[in-house]
């Protein structure tokens, strides 16, 4: 662990939120949705396959974690949960709230429009009720 390190596209758009055992957890910077993130903290993984197979299932267990945290959070009517990479290949899973009617509802949120940043207020509100998952 001692070579890891976030991406520095992921540290742009994200606020720390919490570490958990395997993955630290960040909240998107985007007060439109429920967004979360996780980053697996293993230098060098860029697939859940590059992992040990006891941090494969201790990122499943963060998933199902955080999953539950973000049903909670703004109307969550559906879950998003995907690990794609295509823009930054370090290996994160983003865990994303979303509703009908939601600014890029039915599609994804990923390149819609330009986020809408959180105020001060509600990003302190957002990031104390992520650490509570």
């Amino acid at each position: 662990m001692s070579d890891f390190a976030v991406d520095p596209v992921i540290l742009s758009l994200t606020h720390h939120a919490v570490d958990w055992p395997l993955c630290r957890v960040f909240l998107h910077d985007d007060a439109r949705y429920a967004w979360c993130m996780l980053v697996p903290r293993r230098a060098g993984a860029v697939e859940i396959a590059d992992l040990a197979s006891a941090d494969q299932a201790q990122l499943m267990q963060e998933i199902v974690r955080l999953s539950n945290g973000v049903r909670g959070m703004a109307a969550v009517e559906k879950l998003n949960v995907g690990a794609l990479g295509n823009m930054v290949p370090q290996l994160h899973v983003h865990v994303i709230g979303r509703r009908r009617g939601d600014p890029a509802w039915p599609g994804p949120v990923w390149g819609h429009s330009p986020a809408v940043r959180h105020d001060p207020a509600e990003l302190a509100a957002k990031l104390a009720l992520v650490r509570s998952f």
